[in-house]
């Protein structure tokens, strides 16, 4: 009797589980911009206006920022969130990009989203921001208000948008760490 009982809860969650992933699969057919998303990670995106910072509650190494103000650079938008490990290890990259590149007009913008409650304490967010040596400004988005403009969904996540204002590349995760700075690099060079 109880083998069965385990049989039949086996069996329920296995049918959970198909109904959930049937569920995300519909919605991504259903929502051609999630659609479009999805297939876009570490490649080029239909280009779309770069959404601008907003809700953040506080600016850390940096007055606050707007993309109007950004046109004429290039600009890396950084989904993170300090207790992320993925964040944590794309870190050593975004923040060599920032060095390599800030004199020849890149722009990184850390959006700091919390997963946590404890994460939207600003001194933890500072804390953190000296604990990982970072320079570059960071937005802190506590309501997820940039997340959503940006219908973001993932840590890490870039943004890359060029001297136009426009979104044109997007990858989520780590990984293709010299295809995304071969992108930063002929975004650079292009003319606005």
């Amino acid at each position: 009797m109880l083998s069965r009982l385990k049989t039949a809860a086996i069996v329920a969650l296995f049918a959970a589980a198909v109904a959930s992933s049937a569920a995300a699969i519909a919605s991504l057919v259903a929502s051609p911009a999630a659609s479009a998303a999805a297939g876009s990670v570490g490649r080029p995106v239909s280009a779309s206006t770069a959404p601008e910072f907003t809700g953040i509650d506080k600016w850390l190494n940096s007055d606050p920022l707007t993309m109007q103000q950004l046109r004429g650079k290039v600009v890396l938008v950084d989904f993170w969130t300090y207790t992320c490990i993925n964040c944590i290890n794309v870190l050593p990259y975004v923040k060599g990009w920032n060095q390599k590149y800030k004199d020849q007009g890149l722009v990184v913008v850390g959006v700091h989203t919390p997963e946590y409650p404890f994460e939207r304490n600003t001194d933890n967010v500072k804390t953190a921001i000296k604990r990982f040596g970072i320079t570059f400004p960071v937005a802190q988005d506590n309501r997820y208000a940039t997340w959503n403009a940006y219908d973001n969904q993932y840590w890490p996540a870039f943004y890359l948008v060029d001297k136009k204002g426009h979104v044109v590349y997007t990858h989520f995760g780590e990984g293709d760490y010299e295809q995304t700075e071969a992108k930063i690099k002929s975004l650079l060079a292009e003319n606005p």
